[in-house]
């Protein structure tokens, strides 16, 4: 019986979020029973998702980039002839394709028309280096890749045989514009299974590992529309690049709202303001570093802007470093939200504008239908405001790596890699990677902390710590940092000691012009870590 009433209340819930979204709309008895067959036909993933808009609301416009606007009937048809392109380059179902592409329609092309085959899509990321995709080519197997032109010779070492120009500066060889000018753009018939969407780990401290999904229905959505108030019909524009879990989800739910998507290839921070205000965006998808980039503008630039139409900001890929949401909103409005996950268990928590507000360097609350523990090392759960490893449950976890392998499972909940805490008012809050822990004099250490409170000196921009070889602590902190006016180590070390155990005190710091990132914002601690090793003295 409890049981009945739980599920009852759950779905009572996601009725009330659908509701209030605006997805729950009056639809006429053919579109509804249209919309039932292609459910019954296709599923929820991509192909089922924009057939289903082809269907609602065909001659709406669906995304917007360089090119010009497409309505959601054009992106259908499109489809349907790159489909045929693809299955006549030997794309089969059960299949994998490889996309490496920026933000534009190639992106949402590729996407659709696989999923309308039946393949499975791999993401690749467009920061990679030559060795990195090689290695995840030969490993994934895929019958094409699509790649936009400037990545061809990144891919010269990969033994691909069949491949697709997703954007083509000199118009030679096959490109998806080719393919779908040149196909059938009547309906294709629907497969027998539907696609996975293989999605890269960052590899920012390895070789990257693919984590398939397949169709996350309705759950996902609910749970980022219970703490985040996106609308039905909305112009998003999704910054974050497409082929991280963070764009593409925000890609997968604007199939449920009929979003408006709005892209840019290439990230460019006045740019996206310019993108903003000239299409009336409501809502922006970005990573934090995004919001750095953008806030660095000279003032007199972001005066420019007002962004009154904007609504919801969704940040997400990396943590928000010391102050940032305070300062983007304390301009821009309380509109941001950050949202925690990761690419194996998706959204663990979201902060809304008042958790940023009351705790800036907050992950928030668990979402809708999630659970979030805290467990020490021998896998005991622990109470509010202690520390220790975060467990996440939601029926969105991954179904382990391609190559083999998963994450780390207690009573059902998937390990999300980090450390952290719950405070009084259960807000999570990150403290760092289970991997970046150092132990310094018999002191637990975790870089993270040390990091923000450096990006607390009015001078600081960013800035990363790693753990390097003591012979008499067994590990020190080493820091790198990025600044924006005149400063010393010794004043950097003095604000670190005002503020932390003088064991995190990092013994040297290490100025640069910018930290090394991968394109979903993400610092490479493994090169920071490789260059720190090569180093007798890091002080600069």
């Amino acid at each position: 019986m409890n049981k009945l009433r739980g599920r009852a209340a759950d779905a009572a819930t996601s009725l009330r979020v659908l509701a209030s979204s605006g997805v729950i709309r009056p639809y006429g008895p053919g579109t509804l029973a249209g919309l039932v067959g292609v459910l019954r036909n296709w599923g929820t993933g991509p192909a089922g998702g924009f057939i289903s808009l082809a269907l609602r609301e065909p001659g709406r416009v669906g995304l917007i980039d360089e090119l010009g606007e497409l309505t959601f009937g054009q992106l259908h048809q499109r489809s349907n002839a790159l489909a045929r392109g693809l299955a006549g380059l030997g794309v089969r179902e059960g299949d994998s394709v490889a996309v490496m592409c920026r933000n534009h329609r190639g992106f949402v092309d590729a996407t659709v028309a696989v999923a309308k085959l039946g393949a499975d899509i791999l993401y690749l990321n467009t920061a990679f280096a030559g060795p990195q995709l090689v290695d995840v080519l030969a490993r994934e197997d895929p019958t094409v890749v699509i790649h936009d032109e400037e990545f061809t010779g990144l891919l010269a070492g990969a033994h691909v045989e069949r491949r697709v120009i997703g954007w083509s500066e000199s118009g030679e060889g096959t490109t998806l514009e080719s393919l779908i000018a040149s196909h059938d753009d009547r309906d294709v018939t629907p497969p027998s299974r539907h696609s996975r969407l293989v999605i890269l780990t960052s590899g920012t401290t390895g070789t990257p590992k693919g984590a398939p999904r397949n169709e996350a229905g309705i759950d996902a959505a609910v749970a980022l529309l219970s703490r985040m108030p996106l609308k039905y019909g909305w112009r998003t524009h999704i910054a974050a690049p497409l082929f991280h879990t963070w764009g593409f989800a925000h890609l997968a739910l604007s199939m449920l709202l009929g979003s408006t998507v709005v892209l840019r290839r290439k990230f460019e921070p006045e740019g996206a303001l310019q993108v903003v205000e000239s299409h009336g965006c409501q809502s922006m998808v970005v990573i934090p570093v995004m919001l750095q980039r953008i806030l660095a503008l000279d003032p007199e630039v972001l005066d420019r802007y007002t962004l009154s139409s904007l609504e919801v900001v969704a940040a997400s890929g990396s943590a928000l470093p010391g102050e940032l949401a305070l300062t983007w909103m304390d301009r821009f409005g309380d509109n941001l939200y950050n949202i925690y996950g990761s690419t194996e268990v998706a959204y663990a928590s979201i902060a809304m504008p008042s958790d940023l507000r009351a705790a800036p360097g907050a992950a928030g609350k668990p979402p809708h239908g999630t659970v979030v523990r805290i467990y020490d090392e021998a896998g005991r759960p622990v109470p509010d405001g202690q520390s220790g490893r975060i467990f996440v449950g939601n029926s969105l976890l991954f179904e382990g790596y391609t190559g083999g392998g998963g994450k780390e499972m207690i009573d059902g909940l998937m390990s999300s890699g980090d450390v952290g805490r719950f405070d009084e008012h259960g807000r999570l809050h990150i403290e760092g990677r289970d991997d970046e822990m150092i132990v310094s004099g018999g002191e637990n250490v975790f870089p993270k902390e040390v990091e923000d409170c450096l990006v607390g000196h009015d001078a600081v921009l960013e800035a990363a710590a790693v753990g390097v070889d003591d012979p008499d602590f067994g590990k020190r902190l080493r820091a790198f940092v990025a600044t924006s006016a005149q400063v010393t180590e010794d004043e950097l070390k003095e604000h670190v000691k005002a503020k932390l155990a003088r064991y995190k005190v990092p013994r040297e710091i290490v100025f640069v012009d910018e930290l090394p990132r991968n394109a979903t914002g993400k610092i490479l601690k493994r090169e920071l870590t490789e260059w720190a090793g090569s180093q007798d003295v890091g002080t600069a």
